[in-house]
């Protein structure tokens, strides 16, 4: 970091100090007040990532930077902890699980860091190899991380198609159980079938929070050309009857 960039982060730290004495509703924030808006700027940066507009991504990590900086002024007013610690705990995180790289510590490859670091992670204090994954994450997302960190120190299957042998006999329990009409037998099936697609989808080495989120902006298209042409069609999509979306949602589907 350089002067000049030393100079534009002092400056951002002394403007949000002002703005917590000066501005009535910076002065009223807390914690947990703003938490929600720090997610939503993460998520604000994925969605700039996925769109590679790189010009967006810039304005994001300037926002995320800014929660970072709230945050930290105001638990340095709580007497909590400063931006000092929040910089040297992560410095000294990085330093302390590279021994690869800082230390005399010697690896294969990538598989081989990533065990290391789980194993220095439980050697820090964590009671499971699982206790770092939020269960603020998405469900499927969570799902995602906790199947990757028990990969790291070999619980896994061995090749994808054993994993695709568990789907197969997940969804048929998942059959047997909605047949059977025991809605929370169903439930607890269903959440089974999903667990072993996203195992799947990691031996694919595909994210399926990504993969739900494209697809979820593909129906979004289709869907806005749908009522695009009922309504052009001077139409009421709410009268629309199910034909008529359908025929509109397969011209999408050539065009989107």
């Amino acid at each position: 970091m350089n002067n000049n960039e030393k100079e534009r982060f002092e400056e951002l730290w002394r403007v949000m100090q002002r703005l917590r004495k000066e501005c009535p509703w910076d002065k009223e924030q807390t914690h947990d007040s703003i938490k929600a808006a720090t997610l939503e700027e993460t998520y604000e940066a994925v969605e700039a990532i996925d769109n590679k507009d790189y010009d967006a991504l810039r304005d994001e990590l300037g926002d995320m930077l800014l929660h970072i900086v709230f945050h930290s002024v105001i638990a340095e007013e709580n007497n909590e902890f400063k931006l000092t610690d929040v910089i040297k705990g992560i410095t000294e995180k990085l330093i302390r699980r590279h021994p690869h790289i800082f230390g005399d510590v010697k690896v294969k490859d990538s598989k081989e860091i990533e065990k290391n670091w789980e194993a220095i992670k439980l050697q820090e204090g964590k009671k499971s190899l699982l206790e770092g994954v939020p269960k603020s994450l998405s469900s499927l997302l969570r799902a995602y991380r906790i199947q990757e960190k028990a990969s790291k120190i070999g619980f896994d299957w061995e090749k994808k198609e054993d994993v695709w042998v568990k789907v197969e006999e997940e969804l048929n329990e998942f059959k047997e159980a909605e047949q059977s009409g025991d809605k929370e037998r169903t439930e607890e099936e269903l959440g089974d079938l999903l667990f072993s697609l996203v195992n799947y989808s990691r031996f694919l080495k595909i994210n399926p929070e990504n993969a739900l989120r494209r697809a979820n902006d593909k129906f979004i298209k289709r869907f806005s050309y749908v009522e695009e042409k009922i309504n052009s069609s001077g139409n009421n999509l709410v009268d629309a009857t199910f034909e008529e979306m359908d025929k509109f949602w397969e011209e999408s589907k050539k065009q989107l």
